[in-house]
């Protein structure tokens, strides 16, 4: 019967505590309750907090970004930006896709080592330390969520994520973003479901800012209209040649990732998994351990529960393992090789050419045509990209063989491009600059803090400086010529 207050009890059993409480209260309590016994994330949970800073490229947003836990739709002004007399009269932006599914890849290997589980013998599942089951029957019980069809796309989370940064950029740069504005965003994305709906979801997330309570209508019906694909903007690194035969395709690239799994750090870590999955090391390999690291790091990115998985490793396990992660995008995608990063000459260029426009429409007395240019697309986007920039380069590269010494290393993935990253060029025009050239300033955010520049640590620069320190790439990369492969000599000396 529903009525007044009544009285419950709360506590054990030698100490019971009279609470006064309305039935919607006691509702409360019991949901409560309930949820503290569930495996859903808690803030102050030791072990998911432990493991997060190092799932690398799975890394969640809120991991690198820690101060958009309390409210993560205010934005959060960087006190280096500058403001007074200088206006920001354009944003360019590439931005990385929100949290997603494993691809089909990664989820047969997980399938893989799940059946390895659930192939023990029933003798296996003994008893734990603490007289429960022990954990490779926990793992081989707990359901794994994730079927092939699933194949990278974006989660709910992945467009939550992109809502809340459009919510929170529109709010740092009110007129940038304002409703005038909107007609005139220009929206491109790489080819990938994943990045198509982040843009989509971005949208949604300004048309909260605008209509707030509104349900947004569908992204075609949109003024500004859906993204446009561009996939030699965004995914250059599968239209240059040069990459794809010389690290791609080839076998030995990767040198370093495989001497690596079969090193002294990888194989202690592969002996006591198999000691505490109870299953045959010989049926393990580093590819399996990594997809039982990811799949922690997938299960409280997407679902926001903490599974067994994550209690299969402790830090240590945890840094190698990122360790791992990071020697193939630094391989592939970073300073491994020159043709890496300077295949994303064209990206680079194509930024300038917006600023530039910018710059001359200004200077005509014009309206800025793009005040906010959004570019979607991936950690293989941003990270050749930042190293062509000169950033997070380490003195010694990355090899298989200075894990110690590299743990300080720059070139940590999960903190340069976790989920939902974005790098930020804002074109600012300052009044009561003393000549023209320091009319036009530039600040560069990167996961929404102010990136100082590479060669002078400087937070803002003269538009015409940055140019200046960018002028080779600006002007002599030639994305036709970096990405041709050398002309084979077929002719013989033979008479």
């Amino acid at each position: 019967m529903l009525g007044g207050p009544r009285r419950i009890m709360l506590g054990g059993p030698e100490r019971l505590v009279k609470v006064s409480v309305t039935p919607v209260a006691a509702l409360a309590v019991a949901l409560l309750s309930s949820l503290s016994r569930c495996s859903l994330l808690e803030p102050e949970d030791p072990a998911v907090s432990a493991l997060s800073p190092y799932f690398g490229t799975k890394t969640r947003y809120e991991d690198a970004n820690p101060g958009l836990l309390p409210d993560p739709e205010a934005p959060r002004r960087d006190p280096e930006l500058l403001e007074d007399t200088c206006t920001p009269v354009q944003l360019v932006a590439l931005i990385r896709h929100g949290t997603r599914y494993p691809t089909a890849k990664q989820i047969r290997k997980l399938r893989q080592l799940h059946g390895l589980l659930q192939a023990r013998r029933p003798g296996d599942g003994r008893a734990g330390p603490a007289g429960g089951r022990d954990l490779g029957a926990a793992l081989a019980d707990w359901p794994l969520g994730y079927a092939d069809w699933m194949d990278g796309q974006l989660v709910e989370k992945g467009r939550q994520d992109m809502r809340q940064l459009a919510l929170r950029l529109a709010s740092l740069f009110p007129a940038l973003f304002s409703v005038e504005n909107y007609g005139r965003l220009q929206l491109v994305t790489s080819s990938k479901h994943r990045c198509v709906d982040s843009g989509a979801a971005f949208l949604q997330g300004l048309w909260q800012y605008y209509h707030p309570g509104l349900p947004p209508p569908d992204v075609a019906d949109m003024e500004c209209g859906p993204p446009r694909i561009n996939d030699k903007l965004m995914r250059f690194f599968d239209h240059c040649e040069k990459f794809l035969t010389e690290v791609e395709k080839n076998a030995t690239a990767l040198y370093h990732v495989e001497a690596f799994k079969t090193g002294p750090e990888m194989q202690n870590i592969l002996k006591k998994v198999a000691a505490t999955l109870q299953v045959p090391v010989n049926n393990l390999n580093a590819d399996l351990i990594q997809v039982a690291f990811f799949t922690c790091s997938f299960d409280l990115a997407i679902k926001g529960v903490k599974s067994p998985w994550c209690d299969v490793f402790d830090i240590d396990d945890a840094k190698v393992l990122e360790y791992l992660n990071d020697l193939k995008q630094y391989w592939k995608r970073g300073y491994g090789y020159t043709i890496n990063s300077r295949s994303s000459c064209t990206l680079f260029q194509d930024i300038f050419q917006h600023l530039d426009k910018a710059i001359e429409q200004k200077q005509r007395s014009q309206p800025i045509s793009s005040p906010v240019i959004l570019q979607f697309g991936h950690a293989e986007t941003l990270l050749p990209l930042l190293s062509l920039m000169g950033y997070f380069k380490d003195k010694e590269p990355l090899t298989a063989y200075n894990y110690k010494e590299q743990l300080h290393r720059k070139f940590r993935s999960g903190h340069i491009v976790p989920y939902a990253s974005n790098l930020i060029f804002v074109l600012y025009h300052c009044k009561n600059a003393k000549t023209p050239k320091e009319e036009f300033r530039v600040q560069m955010l990167l996961n929404e803090k102010v990136l100082p520049l590479a060669h002078s640590q400087e937070t803002a620069s003269l538009y015409e400086d940055l140019k200046d320190h960018y002028k080779d790439i600006l002007q002599n990369c030639q994305t036709s010529e970096e990405c041709q492969l050398p002309k084979v000599n077929n002719t013989s000396d033979e008479l």
